[in-house]
């Protein structure tokens, strides 16, 4: 682990793939934050964790992890990423426990509980966030900068496709696959970029897997408020690993086709905290382009670092202010889901209402 001094001490309960891959290694890369213990019962991952994270203790369960950490330092958050449907309880009960927390997406099995979550963390005074941490991929930031340029003016449609060749990494089950997983980063995604939605359509595509049928693919159709429409679409076993986004306005184009960077980067064995200078941006080979009247030009790609999330949660607990992510936009993703869960079933397009206001 870096050593720094750090403002932010940090447990993360959950040590899988999104633990060990998605979640440790940002932690260690972030300024003012330090990874003070995980929970895992499972052999092969504590052995994994003395061997990536030396001198990070391992626990058997929340209550152990605020007992030990408490007693060699302390202890202010917790980062829950254990499956899905055990998140619920693992929130309340670290709220309970008085320590803040971030909640891996999604959170909640749908946007009434999310809310009741959100609710909790209010009451109790403790700040929650939800990792949706694909706001801090470079292409994603990328369009976001075209879009604050504004040469592209008003924005009629956003395209968001995403491919993974992963069919190892499919959660199986009513509490797993991929319109919850990696649909819930795009929906926020298009949330993030174009606000609130109304109304979606979906089309989602099942598998069979050990722990029951699940959804490998999906397609859907978000109508925003503001008037843009978003077509999102992702898929898990088709021997397919492509990014594509485009952008149309009234005034042009962009189109940009990535390479999930940060993930290829840390299954590759690489780690943010070694090269924070360069870790994250799209290589200039998929820079997007941007076109207009006046013609065509590459847009360099902004930077991403998913350890920028956990700076913001820091300052965040520190200052007493909103997450990066809060919960209130995480409970709206969740009622984006729950309505493409409805029209997928029903083949209508669905309202999009749930336990928020706005």
């Amino acid at each position: 682990m870096s050593e720094r001094a750090a403002h932010l001490k940090i447990g993360l309960v959950g040590f899988g793939t999104g633990g060990l891959s998605f979640h440790a290694p940002f932690i260690d890369a972030a300024q003012g934050v330090e990874l003070v213990g995980v929970v895992t019962r499972s052999a092969d991952r504590r052995r994994v964790l003395a061997e990536q994270f030396p001198g990070v203790p391992a626990y058997d369960s929340v209550a152990d992890l605020v007992r030990g950490a408490r007693e060699g330092g302390g202890i202010d958050a917790v980062t829950i990423t254990t499956p899905p449907q055990t998140r619920r309880e693992l929130v309340l009960e670290a709220l309970g426990l008085g320590l803040h927390v971030v909640a891996d997406k999604p959170f909640a099995p749908n946007a009434e509980t999310a809310a009741e979550l959100d609710d909790a963390a209010r009451s109790a005074g403790l700040v929650l966030g939800v990792y949706h941490n694909r706001r801090w991929d470079s292409d994603i930031l990328t369009v976001k900068a075209v879009l604050d340029g504004g040469e592209l003016g008003t924005i009629t449609r956003f395209h968001s496709r995403f491919d993974q060749d992963q069919p190892g990494l499919l959660e199986g089950g009513p509490a797993g696959g991929l319109l919850r997983d990696l649909g819930s980063h795009l929906v926020d995604q298009a949330c993030w970029l174009f606000g609130p939605v109304d109304r979606v359509f979906a089309r989602l595509e099942e598998t069979q897997t050990a722990d029951g049928p699940t959804d490998a693919a999906f397609v859907l159709v978000l109508v925003h408020r503001n008037g843009t429409t978003s077509d999102l679409s992702g898929s898990k076993l088709n021997n397919l690993e492509e990014r594509e986004l485009r952008l149309y306005g009234h005034h042009g184009s962009y189109l940009a086709r990535g390479i999930d960077v940060q993930a290829h980067a840390i299954f590759a064995g690489q780690r943010p905290v070694d090269a924070p200078g360069t870790w994250g941006r799209e290589p200039e080979s998929a820079w997007g382009t941007l076109r207009t009247a006046a013609g065509a030009r590459k847009i360099p790609a902004e930077q991403g670092n998913y350890a920028r999330y956990y700076e913001l949660f820091a300052d965040a607990v520190r200052r007493g202010i909103e997450p990066p992510v809060t919960a209130q936009e995480a409970v709206e993703v969740l009622a984006v889901l729950d309505a493409a869960r409805t029209s997928a079933d029903s083949g209508q397009a669905v309202a999009v209402t749930g336990p928020f206001s706005g």
